[in-house]
């Protein structure tokens, strides 16, 4: 049997492209939506538990299955020791092979290599854009004009944090927040109904 596994990292992502390149290929499909890097990938594993000796996973590209160098190496070891071979079917390798497996271990160590490239390019352009002034992160939900006005607002006598940030459809911990940070004092206190 030929199983096929799929991955992609969140619900916006599409695995058509990897379902087109397996489908012709594979007896059956595994989709999986997780990240890279989580330390748990049900579907994975489950697939990897039910597959028996001759039989063969097959993946688009090896960063599809594995995290790191070490993981693809490992992982695939433990599919030779019970006689189960992988295909990767974007590189046209199949590790049943001495030279399947040769190349195999160079494109998942290049892998990794890209991935880490990837993640220290990206930190280097935050840090970047930090030393410049820019504001990372999700936008306020409160301008400064807001705030100075549920500012006034609050300062009338018995005004409640919760009932002003309703009226700019926020909850009272982030109005509180967002006033804190407008003043540069300790946090609003919280009034509890």
């Amino acid at each position: 049997m030929k199983a096929g596994y799929l991955r992609v990292s969140t619900d916006e992502q599409r695995p058509d492209r990897q379902i087109d390149a397996l489908n012709d290929l594979c007896d059956e499909l595994h989709v999986e939506t997780i990240s890279a890097v989580a330390k748990s990938r049900p579907v994975y594993e489950g697939l990897i538990a039910k597959l028996n000796p001759g039989d063969t996973l097959v993946v688009w590209h090896v960063d599809r299955a594995y995290r790191s160098t070490v993981d693809a190496i490992l992982e695939v070891q433990k599919l030779h020791d019970r006689n189960i071979s992988l295909m990767i079917v974007s590189l046209d390798i199949d590790t049943a092979t001495p030279d399947g497996m040769l190349v195999y271990t160079m494109i998942a160590a290049m892998a990794q290599w890209e991935r880490a490239t990837l993640s220290a390019r990206t930190k280097q352009g935050l840090e970047a854009a930090r030393r410049r002034g820019k504001r990372l992160g999700r936008p306020r939900k409160l301008s400064k004009k807001q705030a100075r006005c549920a500012m006034n607002m609050l300062s009338n006598p018995g005004a409640n944090v919760n009932c002003v940030a309703k009226l700019y459809g926020v909850s009272g911990r982030t109005l509180a927040r967002r006033i804190a940070e407008f003043k540069k004092l300790p946090q609003v206190k919280m009034e509890r109904r």
